[in-house]
């Protein structure tokens, strides 16, 4: 299948590790020049050399915090006009109401929920400019299976949700699409490397990582290239008709722990 992505250009944010640089290294093989942003510029310059060692293309690296308002302009003046926009960068920690002080929580949402909204709007308008473009927010489930430990995390992917949806039955209406993504369970290397301590310490075996794992869908959990196919489907030309809509990807675990 033929994405005709090759030629274009994609700004990935939280590129230099995880789902980030899975959808980053995706876009690259598809012949499509990437700018990717991340905190930190060694991880940036590493995934970049990765990426470059099989494809082809521009890549440009951007080491910034986009909890800063600042740096999100500046990002925006910098990538100019991107063809695709991916939200992905940021994590909210976990807890339940009374674990998490207000600081704590408007510092993590200032990266996830406000950096991508403010991302967004800055690279939405010269989208309507030009009457074309995608934006794709990387969300997570928690959004829609609510657990109270992660009350943060999951309100604030609530709003994402909201938001995803609101702008996408707008953004139609001047050529630009915006879709999200909602990825479950991921095997990243920072999960695995924490669930296979925890396995150490709990079961006195590294390797038996995956049995701290609550039932997880076909016996694993999901790959990050698992979730940069879809984010790369979704923005391509072959969704061309898919707007304000959310995709999840975590094996129907959402469904199956519903009730």
């Amino acid at each position: 299948m033929n994405l005709e992505l090759s030629g274009l250009t994609a700004l990935v944010t939280g590129a230099s590790r995880g789902i980030g640089f899975a959808i980053a290294q995706g876009f690259a093989r598809e012949g499509c020049h990437v700018h990717m942003a991340a905190r930190t510029a060694a991880d940036l310059e590493s995934a970049r050399t990765k990426i470059l060692a099989e494809s082809s293309v521009n890549i440009t690296t951007h080491a910034l915090d986009l909890g800063i308002s600042a740096n999100i302009n500046a990002l925006a003046e910098r990538c100019g006009d991107v063809d695709i926009l991916i939200n992905n960068a940021g994590g909210i920690p976990s807890g339940y109401l009374l674990d998490i002080d207000e600081a704590r929580w408007r510092a993590a949402w200032e990266l996830k929920v406000f950096g991508y909204i403010n991302l967004t709007r800055e690279i939405y308008r010269r989208m309507c400019a030009r009457k074309r473009g995608v934006i794709v927010n990387v969300i997570g489930v928690a959004g829609e299976r609510l657990r109270q430990d992660y009350i943060a995390g999951g309100t604030g992917n609530a709003a994402l949700m909201a938001f995803t949806r609101n702008l996408g039955g707008d953004s139609v209406d001047h050529g630009v699409r915006v879709v999200g993504v909602n990825p479950g369970q991921i095997e990243t290397d920072r999960l695995r490397v924490r669930l296979e301590k925890r396995a150490q310490n709990e079961l006195g075996d590294k390797n038996r990582w995956l049995e701290l794992v609550d039932d997880p869908p076909f016996g694993r959990l999901a790959h990050p290239e698992e979730v940069a196919d879809s984010v790369l489907y979704l923005a391509s030309a072959r969704a061309s008709y898919i707007s304000g809509t959310i995709l999840t990807v975590d094996g129907g675990r959402a469904v199956r722990h519903a009730t």
